[in-house]
């Protein structure tokens, strides 16, 4: 019952430290009660079109072919004689969802955010879209229903392709980009003849929004460099230049048109976005019409060498994502979304000074509202001796908004590394209680009184219900600490009794192989290096001589094992043939038809397959192998290449570890040492009650985290959205559904980790090294939580059996 709390009480407090990450980084920077900022002069332009092409590159739209040409004549043309053109940046995560924020609301959205909700709003925010009078979109399902849920009131209006077009399946997604043109072109032909719809076309302050999902898509499915998306490319351009030809057409040719043609992010060599390789955060940004500067050439011999251009002849202004929606309101003259933290390009507008200077203005106060907004907001909630205003609120509005956002972030990270100290000091405390006995508990009157103090301290500041968590989690964690104390200091008067040349070693190598699993989110190479000192290891301690088969076989297994950490991870090629080899399964590279008739019946076969081991015997190797052959099964309908061959070798190299360990406690003469053959998993053998723990038991618990950490960093790790690749999911789903296709991505890192943690170990509690980046943090503080709950997925796994039916007993007369 005790284990069962500790588990449960450990499990709690992992939590909160692993939610207490998104609470101090990752909170929304929305505000609201701001009033809404808008230039007081006529604008340049009544209407705009904004052109998405979701998922191109910069350096894919603006590099020339071989032979001189471009790829997209149009936008080039644009570029050299009536627009400006330039580079933006986007932000991390480079995804659709927080680029299109970026883009038509301003501001950069919190992850947080991002994993509520994909196609609806979970949060209300202002954009472009919602400050103008009209707005009309066509495109993606999964992108322009955030935007018209948004709004207010009914001045939003979309039209979507079914979500089943986007296929990664499909032999060329540009199908989608010339449906959305075919819609804008069918749009404006009947607006001629539908007169109410006419007039509200020719009225002021009017967007439309066409969101181009082909190029993204082939470049998941072909990469960035195929011959499909480069085509589509081509499509695009030439879809652009029909389009603008027809409303020049529909309004007259009348000079009242801004156009804006941008991407939300960019792409990696091998079709995968999300993090910020500049590949993925430089995308192209032309804006030509109304209101805008024409192209302007380098004559000066000065400024061509401090400008970027274009083959020595064209100005490329850079921009960040989030400028690019006040630059749109600027140009219709709407008000700027409210939580817009972009500033105004002005090297894109052409206009008067009065105009610029005026629109710059605008821009200022608006985001100084927010300013004053968060700014209250933080006094009204913090004490005032406490309070520490923001100077230089005029020349750094921005940093004062990211001031204010971050106010609370030290405060709240050193409660949170309290908690957490006190937790490993207690977890430590609790493994070395085995050694010593418990004294007598400290007084409670301390804990209740730093309770009350912290509670009331909260309750005046007025803060939300997880800081009273954050903040109050540390006290019952070192009561916990005060509690044990005692076996510490057993521990002490015990130390002359040890053998302290050991000791020092053991300390020596476990800090070297702590430092190794950190470095190794850095270099995963590292990973490599450890497995290969590892593989010595049966020849150092002594057990080549009495085991060699059984040690050459470990050296084998870690050697092998070795060479996953230096795979790539991404951009692999698909070697199909390799994962056909290893299992009698549907190949993963199909047709969309055979996609259609077979990915139900690889859904039931997959979850059908983690029952299979609960009708084996629970002998500890009939179990095992029942559980590797149900897993790989699974694991390979989601395999491409090389990483089929991942689960034979991690399970060869735990069959082995079983069986040298059993001589290393052998040869240690380690008393009630029971036969492999016959440990039962249903029997609940509680190994503490056979022994005391032992230095090498230190060992055993670092090389069952090393291998775990080969598994999360060898093939998936650390990015599993942001690096995968559509062909894994092939056989189960090869329509774009993010939420699925992560998860499947997910199912298929926890068929990796269940290998090595069916192994039998000591029950040791073993320290965690926690990374200096939030990325790195959240991944330990993830991987904990996860072996906590996966240790009793594998309970169930090797000690439940489900009897179908009983055989009748027979009897004789």
């Amino acid at each position: 019952m005790r284990t069962i709390t500790f588990f449960l009480v450990g499990l709690a407090v992992h939590v909160v430290f692993f939610i207490s990450i998104f609470d101090i980084y990752f909170t929304s920077p929305l505000v609201h009660g701001m009033t809404p900022q808008m230039v007081p002069l006529p604008p340049p332009a009544s209407r705009l079109v904004l052109v998405v092409a979701d998922g191109l590159r910069a350096d894919s739209l603006y590099t020339l072919n071989p032979n001189g040409s471009s790829r997209a004549p149009y936008l080039r043309s644009v570029m050299e004689e009536r627009g400006t053109w330039g580079v933006s940046h986007t932000h991390v995560p480079t995804e659709s969802r927080p680029g299109h924020v970026a883009l038509i609301a301003g501001f950069y959205e919190d992850v947080s955010a991002v994993a509520k909700g994909w196609k609806e709003n979970p949060v209300e925010f202002d954009s472009v879209f919602n400050e103008s009078r009209h707005t009309w979109c066509w495109g993606s399902p999964d992108i322009l229903p955030m935007f018209a849920k948004g709004a207010s009131g009914d001045h939003v209006y979309t039209h979507t392709y079914p979500a089943e077009e986007e296929d990664f399946a499909s032999t060329d997604a540009s199908r989608l980009d010339s449906w959305v043109f075919a819609q804008v072109k069918l749009f404006f032909q009947s607006a001629k003849s539908n007169s109410s719809l006419k007039a509200s076309l020719n009225e002021g302050q009017n967007v439309f929004f066409l969101h181009l999902l082909g190029i993204d898509t082939n470049g998941h499915a072909h990469r960035p460099m195929s011959q499909e998306y480069l085509d589509n490319i081509a499509l695009v351009d030439s879809g652009v230049a029909e389009l603008v030809s027809v409303v020049e057409e529909f309004f007259g040719y009348d000079g009242r048109t801004a156009y804006v043609f941008t991407s939300d992010h960019g792409m990696t060599n091998w079709g995968s976005h999300g993090a910020g390789h500049p590949s993925e955060t430089l995308t192209p940004l032309v804006v030509w019409g109304a209101g805008v500067h024409h192209a302007q050439r380098v004559t000066d011999p000065q400024s061509k060498q401090k400008a970027k251009r274009l083959n020595e002849r064209l100005f490329l202004c850079f921009a960040l994502q989030a400028d690019i929606a006040p630059l749109m309101a600027s140009l219709i003259g709407v008000p700027i979304p409210v939580n817009s933290v972009g500033v105004l390009p002005l090297l894109y507008l052409n206009n008067s000074d009065q105009f610029k200077a005026e629109s710059i203005y605008t821009n200022a106060i608006q985001i100084l509202e927010q300013f004053k907004v968060k700014m209250t907001q933080k006094k009204e909630t913090t004490l005032s001796f406490f309070f520490t205003p923001f100077q230089s609120v005029i020349s750094h509005a921005l940093e004062g908004l990211v001031y204010y956002h971050t106010y609370d972030r030290f405060f709240l990270g050193c409660s949170v590394v309290l908690g957490f100290v006190g937790w490993t000091s207690y977890v430590i405390l609790l493994i070395l209680k085995t050694h010593a006995g418990l004294r007598r508990p400290p007084s409670h009157t301390l804990c209740v009184c730093v309770t009350v103090v912290i509670t009331v301290f909260l309750f005046i500041q007025s803060s939300p219900v997880t800081y009273y968590i954050y903040c109050l989690l540390p006290v019952p964690v070192w009561y916990s600490v005060l509690k044990e104390s005692g076996t510490l200091t057993d521990l002490v008067h015990s130390a002359p009794s040890l053998p302290l040349c050991k000791c020092f070693g053991y300390f020596v190598l476990v800090t070297f192989g702590i430092e190794l699993l950190v470095v190794s989110f850095f270099h995963r190479a590292m990973l490599t290096v450890g497995l290969a000192v590892v593989s010595v290891w049966p020849i150092l301690s002594g057990l080549y001589g009495k085991a060699k088969f059984r040690s050459v076989s470990w050296l084998l297994g870690c050697l092998c094992l070795a060479a996953f950490p230096l795979m790539p991870v991404v951009g692999r090629e698909p070697n199909i043939h390799l994962v056909c080899v290893l299992g009698p399964f549907f190949p993963p590279k199909m047709t969309h038809t055979i996609f259609a008739n077979f990915s139900l019946v690889t859904l039931l076969s997959s979850g059908s397959s983690m029952l299979v081991p609960l009708f084996s015997s629970t002998r500890l190797f009939h179990r095992l192998l029942s559980i590797f052959l149900s897993l790989t099964a699974t694991y390979l309908l989601l395999s491409t290449g090389s990483e089929a061959l991942f689960p034979p070798v991690l399970s060869w190299l735990m069959y082995v570890w079983i069986n040298i360990e059993q001589e290393a406690m052998l040869a240690q003469g380690v008393s009630g040492r029971q036969e492999l053959s016959t440990i039962d998993f249903s029997e609940n053998i509680d190994i503490t009650k056979l022994r005391q723990l032992k230095l090498d038991d230190i060992r055993r618990s670092y090389f069952f985290y090393l291998n775990h950490f080969v598994c999360g960093h060898s093939l998936l790790c650390p990015l599993p959205l942001s690096s995968f690749d559509p062909a894994s999911v092939y056989c189960f789903l090869t329509v774009f559904n993010p939420f699925i296709m992560g998860g499947l991505m997910m199912w298929k890192w926890f068929l990796c980790y269940t290998h090595p943690h069916n192994t039998p170990q000591p029950q040791i509690s073993p320290c965690f090294s926690v990374s200096y980046s939030i990325s790195h943090y959240v991944i330990v503080m993830s991987m904990t939580i996860f072996l906590m709950l996966l240790s009793v997925v594998t309970h169930i796994l090797t000690s439940r059996r489900l009897i179908l039916w009983k055989r009748r007993k027979m009897h004789f007369t």
